[in-house]
C-alpha cells in the first residue's frame, strides 16, 4: 500500500510540477490510485477464475469490487452532472452506462477496464496540454521570491514578499528583480525581453524605472521598491494571463448547444443498434467512442496557444473580444505623441514674449515639468541641468492640458495653446511652425513658448501600409497638438483622418462617432488615452510596461512600442478564430466516424477506450500550430 502511494505521488510530482493547482493534483493522485488499485482486483479475478474455476460467483465478486473502485466515482460525477444538467458530464454519463451495461451483461473485465483506459489516456491528454501553459509557467519563474536589502548598509536576505515601499535593495549581475523600482545608484544593462519581447537589453542608471521580472545582466544596482511584490505590474500581467487561460469565445457557443442534444442521440443510437443487431458489445462500444473529450478542448487549446505566442512578443491579451472582434476590425484610431510618433520631442526653437533669455524660459518650465510624466515635460527636462531649476513647487498635472505648480506667492503654468487661452492669457497669433508649442506662464505673464518636433516611428508607415492590406479601411489620429504638427505627420504616415487639440473627453467623442458604422480599435499609451481605450470595441496600449492605467483599460497591451505588434495580433487573432472553428469540425466528424465504426463492429469497446481520444489529440496538435512562425 505504501509503495503504491509513493509511485503515485512520485508520477504526479514529475508530471505535474508546478503546472497544476493542488486540488488538481489531489484529484490526480486519486485518480490514478483508484485505476491502480481496480487493476489489481480485476488481476485477482482473473488469477482466481484460472486457478478455481469453477468458482464463478467468488470470481464475479473480486470483479465488481474493482469495477466499483473505478467506476463508483464516475458514478457520482454523472448523477451531479446530469441532476445539475452540466454538458461538462456527458462523457462521465456515457461511461457511468457503458459500465452499467457490461456488468449487467457479465462483462466484468471490460467493466473495469473501460474507465481504467480512460484515466490512463486522460492522463497523457492532460500532460499534452500541460506544454501549451509553459509560456505563463515560466513568465511565473521570472520573479524572484528573495531579495537582498540594505539595512544601514548591511546586506540582508529577505523573502521578497516582505518588502515595503521605500525598501533599498541590492541587485547584483544575473539576478532577476523581484520587484518594480527606482534606480537610485549604479549603471547596467536589463534583459526585459520576458515582458517586452525585445531581444537587445536596456541601459537603466539612476533615476530610470525598473520592473519586476527582469535580469540585471552585468551592473550592480541600487533599487528603490516602489510596489510591494503583490502589487508589480508582472503579478498583474501574470494574474490576467491566467484569467484569460480559461477565456471563452462564442464560436463555443455552437458547442455547448449542439452537446444539449448530443447525449440523447448517442443513447439513441445505442439502443437502437442493441435493438437491430442484438449485439451488446457494439453498443457499448458506441457509448465508450461518444465520449466527448476533444469538444472540451475546441476553444481552450487555441487560447492556450494564442496566449503563448502572444507572450513571447510582450503582448498581454485580457479580453476573448480580441478573437469576436479585432478580426473584423475596419478602423484604426492613433493617438500621436508616443503611438505614431516616438514621444521623444527634441527642442528646435523658442519664442520668447515677457522672457529675457531661453534659459530663463526653459528654467522656468522645469520648475514644474519635472513633476510630470507627459512627453512634452520629459524632453523639458532635458534641456537643463539637475541644479538648474526651482524644485519646490508644488505641482498638479491637468491632463490633457498642461502643468501648473504653486511656491508661495507664485505660480508657474505650462501648457497648450488652448489651455493657456482658456485661461485668459492672450497670445500671439503669427508663429508659424511645424511643431508642438508649450506655452510657459509665470505669475500674470506670458514668458513665451517652447516649439518642439516629434519624429515619427521608423516603422509607422510601414505597419499603416500592413493594416490596410489586412481589410482596415481607415486610419484616424487623434491629438492634443496643434493643427500645423498633425499635419505634417498626417502626411508623413499617411493618415486618413485627423483631429486636433482635442481633450480625453472630446477623443472619447471621436470614437463614439466613428462607432456608428465601424469596428473601431484604438491604440493609445494607456494614460491619457484610457476613456478612449475602454469605449473602444478593441482598446490596445502600446509600451504598457509599468503602467497599471494601460493594463487595466485596455483589451489588448503591448509592453513594449513595436507598432509591427498590431498587424502580428490581428493576424493572431484570425488565425485562432479560424483553428476554432477547424477544432469543431474535427470534434464532430471524428465523433460521427468512430460511431459508425463501433457500430459495424470494427471498434470494440476496449479499442473505442483507447481511440475515443483522437479528437482531442488531433484538435491539440492542430492548436499548436498557431505557435508556430511562418
Amino acid at each position: 500500500m505504501k509503495k503504491i502511494n509513493n509511485m503515485v505521488e512520485n508520477s504526479v510530482k514529475e508530471y505535474s510540477q508546478n503546472y497544476i493547482s493542488d486540488k488538481d493534483k489531489s484529484k490526480l493522485k486519486k485518480d490514478i490510485k483508484e485505476a491502480v488499485f481496480a487493476i489489481v482486483f480485476l488481476l485477482s479475478g482473473f488469477i482466481y477464475g484460472k486457478v478455481f474455476p469453477n468458482q464463478e460467483v467468488i470470481q464475479g465478486s473480486i470483479y465488481l469490487i474493482g469495477v466499483a473502485i473505478i467506476g463508483i466515482p464516475v458514478f457520482v460525477t454523472a448523477v451531479k452532472g446530469f441532476l445539475q444538467k452540466d454538458i461538462n458530464s456527458s462523457m462521465e454519463i456515457l461511461v457511468s452506462i457503458a459500465i452499467l451495461v457490461s456488468v449487467l451483461d457479465g462483462q466484468y473485465i471490460l467493466a473495469g477496464l473501460i474507465p481504467i483506459i480512460l484515466t490512463l489516456v486522460h492522463f497523457l491528454e492532460e500532460k499534452s496540454i500541460m506544454g501549451g501553459r509553459d509560456a505563463i509557467e515560466g513568465l511565473k519563474k521570472l520573479q524572484a521570491d528573495t531579495a537582498i536589502v540594505l539595512v544601514d548598509g548591511d546586506e540582508k536576505e529577505v523573502d521578497a514578499k516582505t518588502l515595503k515601499t521605500g525598501d533599498l535593495i541590492l541587485v547584483k549581475p544575473g539576478m532577476s528583480l523581484p520587484i518594480d523600482g527606482i534606480v537610485k545608484s549604479g549603471i547596467s544593462n536589463m534583459d526585459q525581453k520576458s515582458l517586452t519581447g525585445e531581444a537587445l537589453p536596456k541601459e537603466v542608471k539612476q533615476g530610470d524605472t525598473v520592473y519586476a521580472g527582469t535580469t540585471n545582466i552585468d551592473g550592480l544596482l541600487t533599487v528603490e521598491v516602489t510596489k510591494a511584490y503583490s502589487d508589480t505590474s508582472f503579478q498583474k500581467i501574470v494574474e490576467l494571463l491566467e484569467g484569460a487561460e480559461k477565456m471563452t469565445v462564442p464560436e463555443t457557443q455552437i458547442v455547448d448547444k449542439f452537446m444539449t442534444y448530443y447525449l440523447p442521440i448517442v443513447l439513441v443510437v445505442a439502443v437502437l443498434m442493441w435493438l437491430f443487431t442484438k449485439d451488446i458489445s457494439k453498443a457499448i462500444a458506441i457509448l465508450v467512442v461518444s465520449c466527448p473529450c476533444g469538444y472540451m478542448l475546441v476553444s481552450s487549446a487555441p487560447i492556450i496557444a494564442a496566449l503563448a505566442s502572444a507572450t513571447k512578443r510582450g503582448i498581454l491579451i485580457k479580453n476573448p473580444s480580441f478573437i469576436e472582434k479585432l478580426t473584423d476590425v475596419n478602423y484604426f484610431v492613433f493617438d500621436k505623441t508616443g503611438t505614431i510618433t516616438n514621444g521623444t520631442l527634441e527642442a528646435v526653437d523658442f519664442h520668447l514674449v515677457n522672457a529675457e533669455t531661453n534659459e530663463e524660459l526653459i528654467k522656468t518650465a522645469a520648475s514644474v515639468a519635472h513633476g510630470s510624466l507627459h512627453p512634452t515635460s520629459k524632453s523639458i527636462m532635458t534641456l537643463v541641468n539637475d541644479e538648474d531649476y526651482d524644485k519646490d513647487f508644488e505641482i498638479t498635472e491637468i491632463v490633457g492640458n498642461g502643468v501648473k505648480g504653486a511656491k508661495n506667492d507664485d505660480e508657474v503654468i505650462v501648457g497648450n495653446s488652448r489651455y493657456i487661452k482658456s485661461l485668459g492669457f492672450e497670445l500671439p497669433e503669427d508663429i508659424s511652425t511645424e511643431g508642438t508649442l508649450s506655452w510657459v506662464v509665470k505669475n500674470k505673464d506670458v514668458l513665451g513658448a517652447i516649439i518642439f518636433r516629434d519624429v515619427l516611428r521608423h516603422d509607422a508607415h510601414e505597419t499603416i501600409e500592413k493594416l490596410r492590406t489586412l481589410g482596415v479601411n481607415t486610419i484616424a489620429v487623434l491629438t492634443g497638438d496643434n493643427t500645423s504638427e498633425a499635419k505634417r505627420v498626417m502626411a508623413e504616415a499617411n493618415i486618413d483622418v485627423m483631429h486636433t487639440e482635442l481633450l480625453p473627453e472630446q477623443k472619447l467623442e471621436k470614437v463614439k462617432e466613428a462607432q456608428k458604422n465601424n469596428l473601431v480599435a484604438v491604440v493609445g499609451d494607456g494614460i491619457n488615452d484610457s476613456l478612449a481605450l475602454s469605449e473602444a470595441d478593441v482598446g490596445i496600449a502600446m509600451g504598457a510596461m509599468g503602467s497599471d492605467t494601460a493594463i487595466q483599460s485596455a483589451d489588448i497591451s503591448l509592453m513594449n512600442n513595436s507598432l509591427d505588434n498590431l498587424p502580428f495580433v490581428i493576424e493572431l487573432s484570425r488565425k485562432t478564430k479560424a483553428t476554432i472553428y477547424q477544432n469543431i469540425i474535427i470534434a464532430f466528424s471524428i465523433s460521427f466516424v468512430m460511431m459508425v465504426l463501433a457500430a459495424t463492429g470494427l471498434v470494440t469497446p476496449l479499442v473505442g477506450a483507447f481511440l475515443h481520444n483522437i479528437g482531442a489529440f488531433i484538435i491539440l496538435i492542430n492548436s499548436g500550430k498557431i505557435t508556430k512562425k511562418k
